[in-house]
């Protein structure tokens, strides 16, 4: 029989267990001793005749302060036995944890009561921005672009016919509970002088696991549960689409490398072919949001390449979630050259067909002149946050100190984090959308994320 396992040798738990039901034990014939209960006449007994052989004439106070004594001994008996057994669990469980029990069922309960939220983009932005939200949400779900044509992602495209898993796989990183030494061979790409030369192992494991699973999304299911993935990533589509751009001449340029490449201003962009289906995992994600979150990213190649998808669009546009808009804090050489926040919203309705946004979070902090010496060379500059501009569009904008204190311009996905998360904790406050989030829960996300990033500095 199963049971008999707990019997077993070397699981330390039988002494605890014995413990823990000593202390019921006490506890109980503490209560009985207080109350005077009958069946308990050989203890009262023998108490009886201890006290009259030395003295004593107080039964009954005697009786109540043994058991006052022995509900102690059992109180204090049951929490030392809980403790040890719930630390022998743990170390068998969740070897090298050092979290507490108590700390990782709190962590999870914030985390699964947290807002159903919705990510698009793709790029590094987005895996900046998903370090971030897995601090908040356990219910986040990133829905990727799938038109990347460069790289280990382009190369593996073109051999094996599938959607490219780079952003993927970036994105699935950013929200593992992984080690620190997994996302390191996640992230390792092989040398020079190589088959595999210039692929990237997660990338390949991705491409296995579609094999192995039958289909991409199933394979990022599997892979998700392999990391422990705090939330779902999606792919926009699952059909093999390239970008395809109008430039400002009029000329078409197809491929999202070409299109970066070209020193034309970009008028409208597009899919080939121009109706790809929508991953209806990511359709089911956005109508059931709380919150949808666009970028940060590439305005052009990250965020409208997966916006653009129609399937996805009407969905953006027919949800009920609030819609944010996370602006870069950089423009982008062959995207966004001269782009201030304000012409980074007007892009997105032009291409939406429609003014759906209620936030956009704009970066107020100015970056040092050393870390923007390498981007003047390269002819990025500020965006500019043009808050006034924005709110003429009906839409609220949100300033905030947002920049990462690395060599790079970046998000500090901390920062970011609590910035959405006060964003979402005032919109709940107010009653403007956001369901299924508890107040305590919130206020206790913002003073974590606040020691995290004091921790970061």
């Amino acid at each position: 029989m199963k049971w008999v396992t707990w019997l077993y040798p070397g699981l330390n738990l039988k002494r605890w267990l014995l413990t823990f039901a000593l202390g019921v034990i006490l506890f109980s014939l503490g209560i009985t001793l207080i109350f005077n209960y009958q069946f308990v006449g050989f203890i009262e007994a023998t108490v009886f005749n201890f006290m009259k052989s030395t003295g004593g004439e107080n039964y009954q106070a005697s009786m109540t302060i043994m058991g006052i004594i022995d509900i102690v001994l059992g109180i204090c008996a049951m929490i030392y036995g809980t403790k040890r057994i719930t630390k022998t669990i743990m170390k068998s469980v969740m070897p090298g944890e050092k979290e507490t029990l108590r700390e990782l069922l709190f962590t999870q309960s914030k985390l699964n009561r947290g807002p159903s939220v919705v990510v698009i983009g793709g790029g590094t932005g987005l895996s900046v921005l998903l370090r971030g939200l897995k601090h908040i949400t356990g219910n986040c779900t990133a829905v990727v672009t799938a038109c990347d044509d460069g790289g280990s992602s382009g190369k593996l495209r073109k051999e094996l016919g599938i959607i490219p898993p780079g952003d993927m796989r970036n994105c699935m990183i950013a929200l593992a509970d992984t080690e620190p030494l997994m996302e390191k061979v996640l992230q390792y790409r092989f040398s020079e002088h190589s088959a595999l030369e210039g692929h990237n192992l997660g990338n390949l494991f991705i491409a296995a696991m579609s094999e192995v699973e039958g289909s991409m999304e199933d394979g990022l299911a599997a892979m998700s549960s392999i990391l422990k993935v705090r939330g779902h990533v999606w792919p926009s589509s699952t059909d093999n689409i390239q970008l395809q751009a109008e430039m400002s001449d009029g000329s078409i340029v197809v491929g999202e490398s070409a299109i970066t490449a070209s020193p034309l201003k970009i008028k409208k962009l597009k899919t080939k072919p121009e109706n790809p289906r929508a991953s209806q995992h990511a359709i089911d994600a956005i109508m059931k949001a709380d919150a949808i979150i666009l970028g940060p990213g590439s305005l052009y190649t990250s965020v409208l390449a997966s916006l653009i998808v129609p399937g996805i669009k009407e969905a953006v546009i027919k949800s009920k979630a609030v819609k944010i808009y996370v602006c870069n804090v950089m423009t982008q050489p062959g995207e966004t050259d001269g782009f201030g926040a304000y012409e980074h919203v007007q892009t997105i309705i032009e291409h939406l067909g429609t003014q759906c946004l209620d936030y956009v979070i704009v970066n107020e902090q100015k970056a040092s002149a050393q870390q923007l010496t390498e981007y003047n060379k390269k002819g990025a500059i500020p965006v500019t946050p043009d808050i006034a501009k924005i709110e003429k569009l009906g839409i609220d904008a949100v300033p905030a100190r947002l920049l990462n204190d690395s060599d790079l311009v970046r998000h500090n996905p901390i920062k970011l984090a609590q910035t959405i998360i006060t964003l979402i904790y005032r919109l709940r406050l107010f009653g403007k959308g956001i369901r299924y989030f508890d107040y305590f829960f919130a206020r206790q996300t913002i003073k974590d994320l606040q020691k995290l990033d004091q921790g970061d500095k």
